[in-house]
């Protein structure tokens, strides 16, 4: 089969409820800490925030940074499908894993 055959061939829409209990679940595995109350949902890293997430219009809208600190730099991202919020979680984990071996 040839990649021509498959133009037409989209992955599913994300399902933004599940996949925000699904990273919701994954994130405190991850050992952050969900801020409680927040809107949109926060995740802080010892103290310093790393992570945000909301629904939006076609998935969820995550933010995150680079590295923790008072004054951080954010990335963000909009993430549309289940591959798009399996990709974006891995790479959080390499980056916490990272943090964790800094301190």
């Amino acid at each position: 089969m040839s990649d021509d055959d498959l133009s037409g061939w989209a992955l599913p829409a994300v399902k933004p409820d599940e996949a925000l209990q699904t990273l919701r679940r994954s994130l405190r595995d991850l050992k952050l800490q969900e801020q409680a109350g927040s809107a949109p949902l926060r995740y802080q890293f010892k103290g310093k925030p790393v992570a945000e997430l909301s629904l939006a219009e076609g998935g969820l809208q995550v933010r995150w940074v680079k590295r923790p600190s008072h004054s951080p730099e954010w990335q963000s991202r909009t993430l549309a499908n289940a591959a798009a919020v399996r990709d974006w979680l891995a790479s959080l984990k390499r980056q916490v894993a990272g943090w964790d071996g800094e301190e």
